[in-house]
């Protein structure tokens, strides 16, 4: 109807002072409204939206840490230090693995640096062990050197370990043994072996032949329990000794903790030449690569979308039936049908962008207090992860609920009358 575009432009810059009238009228009315007598369905809604966001964090959190704890590698470094690619001749004969040299003084050398917590030489070689029925199987034994904090490598943890690595004796290898081992679940089903039994390693690749035995300290569950590798911790030198791995002081990688900075700078330094790579512990992309993480993450997307559209359509159109008299008096003083519309749409969007930042904090706080009693309870450490895209991410989920939701509302406005509401 021609009378009520009248107030309608075409130019720019007359369009832009409009909708900054519209933004402007509608902050204004949800701040006197949030401070005024008339609060509570406003505090509804943004209740509504915030604890429908902060579920939606924390459940995508717990996906996230479940995916990150599905990868292959299983350890909580802040920064890896690897093999650089080799060329043509190794990957063509393709039998001896790269590796790197002097490990176990280059990681001193790490270690001391300021910002590193720890640094250890990692060595992984398959090796038959003998339990005492005299059955010999083969696992992987991982060679590490605990410092007697809790870390975790190979998806076991290094402080079942004694602290230090006195075989290694300044490269000399005659310094004294721990003579301990931690095995994964599966490896001690493979070995029908349990917490005090000796494994004596065994098999012709060993180059001394018959090797101390080892006593198993801890058994414990990595991986993912039904596909968990055979897998067994033990002391760095000893494990270089009994595999000819200390000609050489030869490691796989090494694994530092820390300021992620700071054991950058100081694996770089002391491997200029090695591929030195910080660890990114919350990758969003792992969702996409497990199954089940995708799938939990999926449906608290599409549970929260439909809670929040629910909760903000129900209370912004009972908001809008209560405030008739008020779009009737914007009517009257001039403001279009499209501009009261727009008011309603720019407002309800408005509650539900600040539902989903209270919601973002809650989020945060949900998965610091479910990391916190997993701790204390049936985990060995966090299971939720907390990621700086979550907030994108949850702002987003936000708007496409209120996009969702905002039909309902304009429907609402759209059938006031201003003759009507005078004659009330």
């Amino acid at each position: 109807m021609a009378g009520d575009d009248r107030f309608e432009t075409t130019t720019a810059g007359s369009r832009r002072a409009r909708w900054w009238g519209v933004v402007t009228v509608s902050v204004v009315r949800l701040w006197k409204r949030a401070t005024g007598t008339r609060s509570r369905r406003l505090a509804a809604t943004t209740a509504a939206v915030a604890l429908t966001i902060a579920l939606l964090i924390v459940v995508t959190g717990i996906a996230l840490g479940l995916a990150d704890g599905a990868t292959v590698d299983q350890d909580d470094a802040d920064v890896r230090v690897a093999p650089a690619e080799s060329d043509s001749l190794a990957a063509v004969d393709g039998v001896e693995k790269s590796q790197l040299g002097e490990a176990n003084a280059r990681a001193e050398r790490i270690r001391n640096r300021d910002g590193v917590g720890h640094a250890s030489p990692v060595l992984v070689e398959p090796v038959a062990l003998e339990s005492a029925d005299g059955e010999s199987k083969r696992i992987l034994l991982v060679g590490v050197v605990p410092d007697g904090a809790s870390r975790t490598v190979a998806g076991l943890p290094t402080d079942e370990l004694e602290s230090g690595d006195p075989h290694y004796a300044d490269g000399s290898y005659d310094g004294p043994r721990r003579g301990e081992i931690v095995l994964s679940a599966a490896a001690a089903d493979r070995l029908e072996a349990e917490v005090g039994d000796e494994l004596t390693p065994g098999g012709e690749q060993l180059p001394d032949g018959a090797a101390p035995s080892s006593t198993i300290a801890a058994v414990e569950t990595a991986g993912d329990g039904e596909t968990e590798t055979p897998v067994g911790l033990i002391h760095l030198s000893e494990l270089q000794a009994l595999t000819g791995a200390s000609d050489g002081e030869l490691a796989d990688q090494v694994l530092v903790w820390g300021d992620d900075a700071a054991a950058e700078s100081a694996a770089a330094d002391a491997y200029p030449e090695a591929t030195v790579q910080s660890v990114d512990r919350t990758n969003p992309a792992t969702l996409f690569e497990d199954e089940l993480a995708f799938a939990t993450s999926l449906l608290a997307l599409i549970v929260g979308v439909a809670i929040c559209a629910s909760f903000v359509a129900t209370t912004m159109g009972m908001t809008v039936n209560e405030d008739r008299r008020t779009l009737a008096v914007l009517e009257s003083v001039g403001f279009t049908t499209r501009s009261r519309l727009a008011i309603v749409a720019v407002s309800t969007l408005l509650t539900t962008l600040g539902g989903a930042l209270v919601g973002v904090a809650l989020g945060a706080g949900g998965i610091y207090a479910v990391n916190r009693i997993a701790s204390a309870t049936v985990a060995p450490g966090a299971v939720a992860e907390l990621h700086p895209l979550f907030v994108p991410y949850a702002v987003a989920v936000a708007l496409v609920a209120g996009l969702v939701a905002v039909p309902y509302p304009l429907v609402v406005a759209a059938r006031t009358s201003v003759l009507t509401e005078v004659g009330r």
